[in-house]
Order: structure tokens, then C-alpha cells, then sequence
């Protein structure tokens, strides 16, 4: 009897344990989508992700100081080096910039810059933001609302010269305990032996 016992339970583990495994490789499972759902606390948690930023940035106020005619010197001084120049279009300059970040779509923008032997032919590409603008994109720090006044009003500046400076200076000491002195702290090295 204690034999055909222990083969029912074996049989019985083995079937719970297949229907288990089964379930884990359906989609859904015996969880009924719980991990495909927001309240599963393992889709809580995201791995970091570091900024990529590739490229060079160019600015509005950059792309304005550009004229034709000027020479690939002046352009390279108001533009930086560009990012890719190829032999096969030794008439062309392309600056490209990318910048990926978590919780933000990748942002790509782009200014092709065309030569005519030494000058400066034209340009174009993407609207380009302004400085001031990216700079306003990149601050991803938590908005904590507005900045409390950090000056005295004149009523609070009388109120605090009419206070005596002799009552504030001298501080009150209720027990020796709660003042210790300088010297009851222990050395910070100890004594060489």
C-alpha cells in the first residue's frame, strides 16, 4: 500500500510540474498576464541607461553666422569640424549630432554644408534650436516649484535690530553633559607603540 502511495504522489508532482512548465512558456500563463501587466513590481524596475551623445551639437545662432563665400577655414571657426567628410564629396560637410536618453525619443538633427572649390556655396538641413533652448531640454532635474524670496522684508529687518545681540550670542547650557569640549573627544590616531 505505502508503495502505490508514494507512485501517486510522484505521478501526481510530475503532472503539477509539467502543467507548470507548460504554463510558464505559454504567453499568458497560470499569472493570466501578470508579467505583461503594469502592477507586476518586476516591470517596476528598469536597468540605467547612460546619455549618448554623438556628433556636433550646432546651434541656431551658429548656423546664422554662416555667409556665402566664406572659406572653409572661417566655416570650420564658427562650425567646429565636421563630423563626416568623405573623399568621394570633397565639396560637401555634414554635421550630424545625435543625443539618446532614457525616457525621451532620440533627437537627430543634421546641416549639410556645400563648398564651391574654397568658398562657401550654401547650406541646409534641420531647424536648429537655439542654445538656450537645448540647454532647457538637457535639464532633466525634477521641477520642485517656485523658489521661495531669500530676502528680509524692511518690517522683518526692524524687528530683527530691535532684538538685543547680547541675549542672541550667548547660548544657554542646561546640563554639562549636553556641551561636551573639544578635548573629550578621542585621538584619531592611536598612541604609536
Amino acid at each position: 500500500m505505502r508503495a502505490n502511495y508514494r507512485r501517486g504522489l510522484q505521478t501526481a508532482f510530475a503532472v503539477l510540474a509539467c502543467a507548470g512548465l507548460a504554463a510558464c512558456g505559454s504567453g499568458k500563463g497560470l499569472t493570466g498576464g501578470l508579467s505583461e501587466s503594469r502592477i507586476n513590481p518586476v516591470n517596476w524596475i528598469t536597468p540605467y541607461k547612460i546619455e549618448v551623445v554623438q556628433g556636433n551639437f550646432v546651434s541656431r545662432e551658429q548656423v546664422e553666422l554662416l555667409k556665402p563665400g566664406m572659406s572653409r577655414e572661417q566655416v570650420r571657426q564658427v562650425l567646429g569640424t565636421p563630423l563626416l567628410a568623405s573623399l568621394f564629396h570633397a565639396d560637401r560637410w555634414d554635421y550630424v549630432f545625435t543625443l539618446k536618453r532614457q525616457g525621451v525619443e532620440p533627437q537627430a538633427l543634421r546641416l549639410t554644408v556645400f563648398f564651391k572649390g574654397d568658398a562657401l556655396e550654401r547650406f541646409e538641413g534641420d531647424d536648429m534650436p537655439s542654445e538656450s533652448d537645448f540647454v532647457a531640454k538637457l535639464d532633466s532635474r525634477r521641477k520642485l516649484g517656485k523658489v521661495p524670496v531669500l530676502e528680509l522684508t524692511e518690517e522683518q529687518l526692524k524687528a530683527a535690530e530691535k532684538k538685543p545681540a547680547a541675549t542672541a550670542a550667548t547660548p544657554t547650557v542646561t546640563s554639562p553633559v549636553s556641551a561636551p569640549s573639544a578635548a573629550s573627544y578621542p585621538p584619531l590616531e592611536s598612541p604609536a607603540r
